[in-house]
């Protein structure tokens, strides 16, 4: 059974006259962007400014498809596109990851599960910046389309490349016995596109690529058949169904294609412009044999993130599949993926050192989205559990996960907290502390993910990526605070309704600190 979310009218698909400018000017345009790095707690935003953000992709979208073609970047048709390589006739599913690190993760295993029904493999996308890309939701009445996020995605995901801070999903968490089963196949995002594209470089030195045209060509060709903007739906088929038309399912014994048992009224059909209504679609019926998707070497979604929502799923609805025990099994594995063993380590060696006495974990969000608006209820929370530890001996430690700045916390309870010595005593980590930089470069020497696939280029005889030129370092911390978080024997306080809150609550619940 499935609900519908309202969200804006569909809007216009964009042309498929991909034009473009100078190669001198694509490399400035597409290698020298100076994004700040996102921090995994962002600092407190105004709604002008997320207005700003999110208009902005769609008003660069319509400049960049109206320009002339008189340049080198010619129309981009279906005999100028790059030839669909056959990748040794395996076949592979791609999607749009957005917004923080923990809607990422719900992504990526909803990802797996559907390239398992599919039987395709899944390209594993980079860990992007938090908020760097930003969808919107179906609860609410905005929302970018299915080729905007992708085009988003592949622009950061290039970004993080050339700076050298790229690191994927599979770098961070484990999913090496979900491969080593069978029940999923996986290969880096970098290693496909390298074939994919046609770009033999090595992606470790990719901030030295800016003056090579024929690359930046060959990577903005790419950029749109990735996309769906262009191409042979032989070698792509791009899927535009988001969130406000279909519910993914999958063997629920439903009739595919039924609606959903909820429509919207006429009255906030006018006052919302809502001309579309949500369909509840089986996706191996609509993806799999027999179907016109089922013969493009690659398939391409938009997001594929998904939320309860009135008891009911916003876009993917798939919780079991008994009649068939190989997509079973892969929905109870994936239901708890642990972090890879760096990152794992690290959180223990941290908890160790608080707990030579027994410590609470406090997880207060406060700076961004409905969050912001909680501070009474969260700190009320914390005391109230604090309040009950009466028994402890004093002080009690408390390990502490906060996106409020410390130069905030005076007048809060927070600050009560640090000036109350006697009877508290608050740890942290910090980005810049030794134990996150010597864990960056663990994940970046370790390359968890580069070792997946079938058709891996520019690796030695070890599996390892051989590396030319020194990379950045990726952004560990909140990794880290989470099993940090998993180890506090005295009890876990979390932000009500925070992502990251669950995550720590299912860790502690499997006992991922113990085993």
């Amino acid at each position: 059974m499935c609900q519908i979310q309202f969200g804006l009218t569909e809007s216009e698909e964009p042309t498929s006259n991909l034009v473009g400018i100078s190669c001198r000017k694509a490399a400035m345009n597409l290698f020298t962007r100076n994004r700040p790095t996102t921090r995994p707690w962002p600092l407190r935003k105004h709604y002008p400014l997320l207005y700003l953000t999110l208009l902005f992709p769609r008003l660069f979208l319509s400049y960049f498809f109206s320009l002339t073609s008189d340049s080198l970047f010619l129309k981009t048709s279906l005999s100028t596109s790059p030839k669909c390589p056959s990748l040794g006739g395996e076949k592979f599913l791609w999607y749009a990851p957005h917004s923080g690190f923990s809607n990422q993760l719900s992504e990526f295993k909803n990802a797996l599960l559907m390239a398992a029904i599919l039987n395709r493999t899944l390209l594993v996308p980079s860990v992007l910046d938090h908020h760097a890309v930003a969808l919107g939701s179906c609860p609410k009445f905005w929302l970018l389309s299915p080729i905007e996020i992708r085009i988003s995605v592949w622009n950061h995901t290039v970004e993080l490349i050339r700076s050298g801070r790229n690191v994927s999903m599979a770098d961070n968490v484990d999913i090496s016995s979900l491969v080593s089963s069978s029940l999923v196949r996986v290969v880096d995002f970098r290693v496909f596109i390298s074939s994919w594209c046609s770009v033999n470089v090595d992606f470790a030195c990719y901030n030295e690529l800016a003056a090579h045209a024929s690359v930046l060509y060959r990577l903005k060709q790419c950029e749109s058949l990735l996309s769906g903007m262009d191409g042979d739906a032989k070698c792509l088929y791009a899927v535009n169904e988001d969130c406000r038309t279909t519910v993914w399912t999958y063997q629920n014994g439903n009739e595919d294609g039924a609606l959903d048992s909820f429509q919207p009224d006429e009255q906030l059909k006018k006052k919302k412009k809502i001309s579309y209504v949500r369909k509840c679609r089986d996706v191996y019926n609509a993806f799999g044999p027999g179907s016109e998707a089922e013969s493009a070497t690659l398939l391409a979604f938009g997001s594929l993130f998904t939320a309860p929502y009135k008891g009911l799923e916003l876009h993917i609805s798939i919780h079991e599949a008994l009649s068939d025990r190989r997509i079973q099994t892969l929905i109870d594995k994936i239901g708890f993926l642990p972090f890879k063993p760096e990152i794992i380590s690290a959180g223990k060696k941290f908890a160790h050192d608080i707990r030579r006495a027994p410590f609470l974990c406090a997880q207060v969000r406060l700076l961004d989205g409905q969050f912001k608006n909680h501070w009474k209820a969260t700190f009320s929370k914390l005391k109230q559990t604090l309040d009950g530890l009466t028994q402890s001996p004093l002080p009690i430690p408390i390990f502490m996960m906060t996106n409020v700045p410390e130069s905030n916390w005076t007048g809060t309870y927070l600050g009560e907290l640090v000036k109350d010595s006697h009877q508290f005593k608050l740890f942290f980590l910090k980005e810049k502390d030794k134990l996150i930089i010597q864990t960056g470069k663990r994940i970046v020497d370790a390359s968890h993910g580069m070792k997946f696939g079938t058709f891996l280029k520019n690796h030695d005889r070890t599996g390892q990526v051989k590396k030319r030129c020194p990379p950045g370092l990726p952004d560990v911390l909140l990794y880290i605070e989470k099993n940090i978080c998993s180890c506090a024997s005295l009890g876990f306080v979390g932000t009500a309704g925070s992502t990251i809150a669950e995550i720590i609550e299912s860790m502690r619940k499997v006992g991922a600190c113990y085993s």
